[in-house]
């Protein structure tokens, strides 16, 4: 028996980050620490995610839709030089995972408003291709407020919007935290888009979600190495947030200025012809003389010199986790151990560095260089 998929092989675009994790480790055998350090997260939080849908397998409808998925997923890297179908070890329903977020969402405007009234659940059966959703009132009157596919139903699951309250010949759901704050999220910007007033909203939940790469030179300038930061915030920023044990801000507003500036310059710097600018010899391993601000532009050259300047001052050490966590936006855990740290003494050590670059701009000047 073979297994009836699409020739596309295209996973949903609005599935979960969690969900594809567990389709790596579970379908293409990807290890836990290969997908930790593809994700630039520690093992141990891509193990919890993975095993959190391990655990789910008993409800139908994931059950189902990993199954579903884990076909699709295996189709992805098949070859025509392979046998022309695809074993599977379940039956296959004639409907597959709607690969259209507008119809979830338009679903879940109506389904979920329902399931967040009092009372009120999801059923199901495995004979039925459609849910159900009931409303059970205080006299024990029982009455019908919506019916979704199947296919919708599976993705709420996925997406975490409901849980899986009990399993039998009629399972039954009900809308989770997530379902909630995911139509309130919804009903939110349909009444901006009323009031006239369509903008996006500001994605501050999701900005640790938000990662791009930087290109590191090696000393020789013969090789390279790509370094995955988050785009949104610098690890100062995030450190900033913190309080210490007298509720005072971990790094205060004139350490985070200092480490503005120096990030400032450094990008300033890259804008020159030495776009590839090596700084690496900057680190402990590398050779710190040998560095030389040589191009035509006087803006970029000045500003690679007062990096140059300021990490001389900082020294071994201090001066790697200021190029490390402000320059490269490495996190704080990333520097750790490519230092060779315990672990969480990074973080007093950057704010040591913050200190000694802030008295070190000061020497050099109080007054904010002017860009360019």
């Amino acid at each position: 028996m073979t297994a009836n998929i699409s020739s596309d092989f295209e996973l949903p675009a609005w599935l979960p980050d969690a969900v594809r994790l567990y389709l790596d480790h579970t379908g293409d055998g990807v290890s836990l620490r290969a997908l930790a350090r593809r994700e630039g997260r520690h093992a141990s939080t891509i193990l919890r995610q993975v095993r959190r849908y391990e655990n789910r397998r008993d409800d139908p409808l994931m059950d189902e839709a990993l199954a579903h998925l884990g076909r699709v997923h295996a189709a992805r890297s098949w070859t025509p030089d392979e046998e022309d179908t695809l074993p599977m070890t379940a039956a296959v329903r004639p409907e597959t995972l709607l690969n259209d977020d507008v119809t979830i969402d338009r679903e879940a405007r109506r389904i979920l408003r329902r399931m967040s009234e009092p009372d009120t659940l999801m059923a199901i059966a495995p004979d039925m291709e459609k849910a159900v959703v009931v409303r059970t009132f205080p006299d024990g009157r029982t009455t019908r407020t919506g019916v979704l596919d199947r296919a919708v139903a599976q993705a709420f699951a996925l997406k975490d919007w409901i849980s899986c309250q009990k399993t039998g010949r009629v399972s039954s759901y009900v809308i989770t935290p997530t379902g909630r704050a995911a139509l309130k999220r919804l009903l939110d910007a349909d009444q901006r888009l009323k009031d006239g007033m369509a903008e996006a909203a500001a994605p501050f939940a999701d900005q640790h979600r938000i990662w791009d790469e930087r290109v590191i030179r090696d000393d020789e300038g013969t090789g390279s190495r790509r370094l995955r930061y988050n785009a949104a915030e610098s690890p100062v920023g995030a450190l900033a947030r913190r309080r210490d044990k007298g509720g005072e801000p971990f790094l205060s507003a004139d350490l985070v200025a200092a480490s503005d500036r120096l990030r400032e310059d450094f990008e300033i710097a890259q804008m020159g012809p030495r776009v590839a600018q090596n700084w690496d010899r900057f680190l402990t391993a590398g050779d710190r003389g040998g560095f030389s601000g040589i191009g035509p532009a006087e803006g970029p050259r000045a500003a690679r010199e007062r990096v140059a300047a300021a990490l001389r001052d900082l020294g071994p050490g201090l001066g790697d986790m200021a190029l490390r966590c402000c320059c490269y936006l490495e996190g704080l855990e990333v520097a750790e151990r490519r230092m060779g740290w315990s672990a969480r003494s990074g973080k007093i050590v950057l704010r040591i560095a913050l200190m000694r670059l802030k008295r070190h701009y000061d020497e050099v000047g109080g007054a904010r260089a002017l860009i360019g």
